[in-house]
């Protein structure tokens, strides 16, 4: 069967493991250019009655991070802090998300700060301003052990927010969205490592519960078989007549439609290519499987089709650290674990996997919360073609209750 883009259509956003915020790398060989601080410029709306102070964090060869850590008006002492853990990719502080219009972190933060605690936002390595803008240094942007460079980075940020004197170095909570939610296992797991005090607590939105290998051929390959198990079998035998497949195609978004009617259809019967034993229906996982197999190349993993040498480098090494589901029982604090039942990147059956991992481990305050209708982002969405907005009022209603009660 001859195949096209569009069912092939595999781009480096897409295969950056955890979640749809990531940026193309860029590969001018001049310094790096980073402003000063304090010429962010943030959204004005739920800000108010905090104090926002611009800051810069310096991380190993050379980079320093614009940062900003937001405290409440009027509070005095040492605060507890939360230090927000981006998904994958190069994103700004805020984790704005594509569009531009909304961003994953600046509720969470504004929510954070009603309850009594400072925020601590910076921007990854490589990113020098809001949207994100990237530097032109490709070393900054594709280090020789990224994922390693992204924890580290990290590390560096809990030891910048421990030194600050508005913070109490003993209630530093890390709070990680996808890659970020990793990133905070690692660091739980093992805070002498990485030279940081031992958390306070940990929050994951959106639990990178599975190997990335896992991760990705779900993302790329098991997708697609799910949507057809759940938007074109009616009748739920496993395979799709004619009618099936036509009628699936209703409402799908243009693209995806075109890609699946290639992939089933054949003037008014299935597609004979995709039906290989030839008794007009196409097996959903045995058929339609094997041909979607052969087009993604997943089993090329991690040289798949589509996947840039800077995204293979960051997929072998993050398979060298342990997944949340692996680190995060290590740690004995209180912990919560929010994921979307709608994720599509990072599943919901991985979180509930690692909460009862904890629970094995006796973690005694820990807890896993599933919302249905919600994907990656956190966000109330159509699960195979979600659209990117902030988190759900129900999510950022947990996150300060859970704060609220572990403010001590």
């Amino acid at each position: 069967m001859r195949t096209s883009k569009k069912t092939l259509g595999i781009t480096a956003a897409a295969a950056t493991a955890f979640t749809a915020v990531a940026v193309p790398v860029a590969h001018a060989a001049t310094p790096p250019r980073v402003p000063a601080a304090a010429s962010f410029v943030a959204p004005a709306g739920g800000w108010e009655g905090v104090v926002r102070k611009p800051v810069s964090i310096g991380m190993e060869h050379g980079w320093t991070a614009r940062g900003e850590l937001d405290l409440p008006r009027g509070a005095r002492g040492r605060l507890p802090v939360v230090v927000l853990l981006h998904g994958s990719g190069h994103n700004d502080m805020d984790q704005t998300l594509p569009g531009g219009k909304s961003s994953t972190f600046v509720p969470v933060a504004q929510a954070a700060v009603r309850q009594g605690y400072a925020v601590l936002r910076f921007d990854k390595r490589g990113v020098v301003g809001p949207g994100p803008e990237l530097t032109d240094d490709p070393a900054q942007l594709a280090p020789p052990k990224p994922y390693e460079q992204i924890l580290r980075d990290a590390a560096a940020v809990v030891r910048f927010a421990a030194r600050s004197p508005h913070v109490d170095p003993a209630r530093i909570h890390l709070l990680g969205h996808s890659e970020g939610t990793q990133v905070a296992g690692n660091l739980a797991a093992a805070p002498a490592r990485y030279g940081i005090p031992r958390p306070a607590g940990v929050i994951a939105m959106g639990v990178v519960g599975l190997e990335v290998e896992q991760l990705l051929t779900y993302q790329i390959y098991g997708v697609k078989l799910a949507r057809l198990h759940e938007q074109f079998d009616v009748d739920g035998d496993g395979d799709l007549t004619y009618r099936e497949a036509a009628d699936g195609l209703i409402g799908q978004p243009p693209a995806d439609a075109d890609a699946y009617r290639e992939l089933l259809i054949s003037g008014k019967r299935v597609n004979p290519g995709t039906d290989r034993d030839h008794d007009g229906r196409v097996a959903i996982d045995a058929e339609a499987g094997a041909v979607l197999r052969e087009q993604t190349g997943i089993d090329a993993y991690p040289d798949v089709p589509g996947v840039d040498e800077a995204t293979r480098s960051y997929l072998r090494d993050i398979e060298r650290f342990g997944t949340v589901g692996e680190d995060l029982p290590r740690y004995t604090g209180p912990a919560l674990l929010l994921n979307g039942e709608s994720d599509i990147q990072t599943p919901a059956r991985a979180a509930l996997a690692a909460d009862a991992r904890l629970a094995a481990a006796g973690n005694k305050d820990h807890r896993v919360v599933i919302y249905p209708g919600v994907a990656h982002t956190m966000n109330r969405t159509a699960k195979f073609a979600p659209e990117y907005r902030e988190p759900d009022p129900a999510v950022i209603a947990d996150i300060e209750r859970w704060l609220a009660a572990h403010r001590r």
